[in-house]
């Protein structure tokens, strides 16, 4: 039987082996050191031809939103005193006609995008921000379940539609009572939510072995806690925007909305659906963008959520 000769680690040649030398911001390096989280994110993100194609056409209608309104001489409020130029089909001159009272729909249509988009965005802000401040506070003290459960239960066991027209009923139809009611019934879900995302970072295995490494509260919540939050915050006011915006639209239709003299998508639709059968173009272009706007945020902002999974990062 051959004895398997040992060689101990003083008889090897020195000149064969270089020390390496102790550096201590180099201790949680990996193999991976070129990953960057967000970079992944948006490489993943935009692989997608679907993507690049709905991202354009969002950004080139956002723009001829925000920048019409400024180069426009039509007035989507002047009202037509001869009869002749009401209810005109499209033509090169109106290029979605006119209403019933000979205001362009061309015009109408894109102030009162301007105006939607607007609102939902600022739905979307205080709607998100509430609930990630909330869910946060709810996820990090336990004892808060109780009451917590009690009002989300409250909330959410009534329909929503109930809490809209009932506050729309009482306060003066606005901007600010449209962003009140949405706001006052969105925020507790989306509290719940994020509640349960920072219970799930706060529990991952990987943050508890950084607790037990004694790595610093400030990198674990930069490096493990907040890319996802932002990630999911992001994806969330993609989603919300075009809820607001059905939202309003649905409010408008059933008539408790914002006031219907001022231009808005939903005003646009709920006038133009009384004169459908006769002038079917006043309802079909309010509603052909308002559909474009809907689907286009909703494919972006489930196109990002994959995206932002670390686990879709090749």
């Amino acid at each position: 039987m051959e004895t398997i000769k040992t060689t101990k680690a003083q008889d090897l040649p020195q000149d064969l082996f270089t020390r390496a030398d102790f550096h201590e911001e180099l201790l949680e390096d990996t193999g991976f050191s070129n990953y960057s989280y967000w970079r992944s994110t948006f490489r993943t993100f935009f692989k997608s031809t679907v993507v690049k194609v709905i991202l354009v056409i969002m950004l080139a209608l956002i723009a001829y939103t925000v920048i019409y309104p400024m180069i426009t001489d039509l007035d989507p409020y002047e009202v037509a005193l001869s009869p002749v130029e009401w209810n005109l089909p499209p033509s090169s001159e109106h290029l979605f006609g006119t209403d019933g009272v000979g205001r362009d729909i061309w015009a109408r249509v894109w102030f009162g995008t301007r105006t939607s988009f607007l609102l939902a965005i600022a739905v979307a802000f205080f709607q998100v921000g509430l609930g990630v401040i909330i869910g946060a506070i709810w996820g990090f003290y336990r004892k808060l379940d109780t009451l917590m459960f009690a009002i989300y239960n409250t909330l959410t066991n009534v329909p929503s539609t109930i809490y809209l027209v009932l506050i729309a009923y009482v306060m003066k139809p606005s901007i600010i009572t449209i962003i009140i009611a949405l706001v006052a019934t969105g925020w507790i879900s989306e509290a719940r939510w994020f509640r349960s995302r920072i219970l799930a970072l706060r529990e991952a295995d990987y943050n508890i072995a950084s607790v037990c490494l004694k790595t610093p509260p400030s990198r674990i919540i930069s490096r493990n806690v907040v890319p996802y939050l932002v990630s999911l915050i992001i994806m969330d006011v993609a989603l919300t925007i075009p809820s607001s915006i059905g939202s309003e639209v649905f409010l408008s239709f059933i008539g408790v909305g914002l006031p219907a003299d001022l231009c808005t998508l939903g005003n646009l639709v709920n006038q133009g659906r009384s004169a459908f059968l006769v002038y079917p173009y006043q309802m079909i272009f309010p509603t052909m963008i308002l559909c474009i706007i809907t689907v286009s945020f909703y494919i972006i902002g489930n196109k990002f959520a994959d995206a932002s999974d670390p686990r879709n990062h090749v």
